[in-house]
């Protein structure tokens, strides 16, 4: 493995890192700007009422924008008061001298503890020499039956 290539290994996990203290802080600018401008950021294999798909920084904007906490009633149910993903195995495979793919395992934990988890298949291009995420697939392998996350989700359209 030549300099080069540990270089844009690790410039492609500071942007995985990058993105996932961003989405679990709603911090909009700092999570869209993980993105080319033309991004893809969708959902794979969940049930259909939990599909998403948002093609370009502003839809992805929009997006990250509905997460804000709304007032609760006593008809809401409970929602999550933190949410912090976890990064775990990561296999990086650069494909060109700007390109690059990459499968990592996730996990979210809020107030009940594990919530959700699954895993990221991605593609990374090289903009002005930065790493940016130009296809985020987000597969969710499971999902606690008390998920904070579904309420999320109702709430996120």
């Amino acid at each position: 493995m030549t300099l080069d290539e540990l270089l844009a290994r690790e410039s492609i996990r500071n942007t995985m890192a990058s993105y996932t203290l961003a989405g679990d802080r709603l911090r909009a600018d700092d999570f869209v700007a993980t993105f080319t401008e033309d991004g893809v950021l969708e959902s794979d294999g969940v049930p259909e009422q939990d599909a998403f798909r948002y093609e370009g920084r502003s839809a992805i904007r929009d997006w990250i924008g509905r997460w804000t906490p709304t007032p609760a009633d006593a008809n809401t149910p409970p929602r999550a008061s933190f949410v912090r993903h976890h990064l775990s195995t990561s296999l990086i495979e650069l494909t060109g001298a700007d390109t690059a793919r990459a499968r990592t395992y996730w996990v979210a934990y809020t107030d009940i503890g594990p919530d959700h988890c699954g895993y990221y298949i991605d593609r990374f291009q090289r903009v002005a020499g930065q790493w940016l995420i130009s296809h985020r697939r987000v597969r969710m392998d499971w999902r606690s039956p008390a998920s904070l996350f579904t309420t999320a989700i109702e709430n996120s359209r």
